[in-house]
């Protein structure tokens, strides 16, 4: 198996700038959320089961725009233009989060960035497919979500010094958040053009019966499985309780997402790389594996040990899953209905978000956290056997 053959042409400056962008709002995103659960509980007195509708909410309203956004980047052909449109959405509601005095605030601003975050990203991944070539597809994505984990681990990093430094405020680390969110904006809006379309007279896609038919069965059953697969990826708020819980000084709390993220960064790019090479459900297969193996430690093993093994390996699984997914989502889809493909598996993943979110709310607060994690560690377990059931159907890897 040949690593190299991506440096003969290398990956185009788009997608780098694209990465950098990714780089810069998780950036300022990762500042906020670090101590964002820890605020509304702490703050504003909010339950587990709060913190869970807020970020379930805020992901589904993600997940139901980019169906709509990635349709209307297909039919108008503007994918760089919602790109940057969420990216300015994003940017402008940071500064509402310093301001917030109660729980509706907190919850608003969630909602509105999380709208942007879903008028952009099913455009961007549609975006990065037109401008990738086949051969390099599974790095294109690798690249952009390993330089979008290096802004998130970078985020809990700096929101620590912040904490420390002003003694323990969370209003200044929400404040000094806000300005990576404007660069990334500034990036998007001046470092990134269209490409040129392939055919300015081919048809303008609707969303309609006729263009869900077309994205085919392979997408269809991606689709299911990472719907599934998302029940197991409950929202990273609950590795943040979880570190309370253990009695992890507020301060250190978020190390927990430097470590997952540093984990993640290292792994995604060279997954991608490798995909591109192999079998890419076989990455999958093998993501799925370790997710099990992180909610049994995370749910099973108790102490800082415990959550140690489970973040590591609930970071090495993000590596090994989400480049992935992007790349099988474009490697299935027609080239004009690729934004459409995005939003609709993003649909799906963000209603399964939803519903995930909500769950491990209820039985953190019912049970425990152990119930929460081996629940995650069950649906896996599901998604991993329909993976297996039909993984010769699904799409092929974009070069071999």
């Amino acid at each position: 198996m040949r690593l190299t053959g991506w440096n003969r042409r290398g990956i185009p400056k788009a997608i780098w700038v694209l990465g950098l962008v990714s780089l810069f709002m998780d950036l300022s995103s990762e500042m906020i959320h670090a101590y964002l659960p820890l605020f509304l509980v702490n703050v504003l007195g909010a339950s587990a089961l709060t913190v869970g509708v807020i970020e379930g909410v805020a992901e589904a309203t993600a997940s139901i725009t980019k169906v709509f956004s990635g349709a209307l980047s297909d039919r108008l052909r503007q994918r760089k233009f919602l790109t940057a449109l969420g990216y300015g959405l994003a940017a402008f509601t940071k500064p509402v989060f310093p301001l917030a005095s109660s729980i509706g605030w907190v919850m608003a601003a969630r909602f509105i960035d999380r709208i942007g975050k879903g008028v952009r990203d099913a455009p961007r991944d549609a975006l990065i497919a037109d401008i990738a070539p086949a051969d390099l597809r599974g790095a294109s994505y690798g690249l952009r979500q390993s330089l979008d984990t290096v802004g998130a681990f970078l985020g809990p990093l700096l929101a620590i010094v912040i904490m420390a430094a002003s003694g323990d405020a969370y209003r200044a680390v929400f404040w000094i958040a806000v300005i990576p969110g404007f660069i990334a904006f500034g990036l998007i809006a001046f470092g990134v053009r269209e490409p040129p379309q392939r055919s300015e007279t081919a048809k303008t896609p609707r969303l309609g019966r006729a263009e869900l038919a077309r994205l085919g069965s392979p997408f269809w059953w991606i689709t299911g499985v990472g719907a599934i697969f998302t029940l197991a990826g409950f929202s990273d708020a609950f590795l943040i309780l979880r570190a309370q819980s253990d009695g992890l000084p507020l301060t250190l709390i978020p190390l927990v997402m430097v470590a997952m993220n540093v984990v993640y960064a290292l792994a995604a790019y060279p997954v991608g790389i490798i995909s591109d090479r192999v079998e890419r459900v076989a990455m999958l297969e093998i993501g799925f594996a370790v997710l099990i193996a992180a909610d049994l430690a995370l749910g099973l093993l108790p102490g800082i040990a415990g959550l140690t093994i489970g973040v590591i390996l609930w970071g090495l699984q993000n590596g090994f899953t989400r480049g992935v997914f992007s790349a099988l989502v474009a490697d299935a889809a027609p080239a004009d209905l690729r934004g459409t493909a995005f939003g609709v598996f993003n649909l799906a993943s963000g209603i399964a978000l939803l519903a995930a979110s909500l769950i491990a709310g209820a039985l953190w607060d019912a049970i425990g956290p152990q119930a929460t994690f081996v629940g995650g560690a069950i649906f896996t377990a599901v998604a991993l056997c329909g993976l297996l059931a039909r993984r010769r159907e699904l799409a092929p890897p974009a070069a071999t």
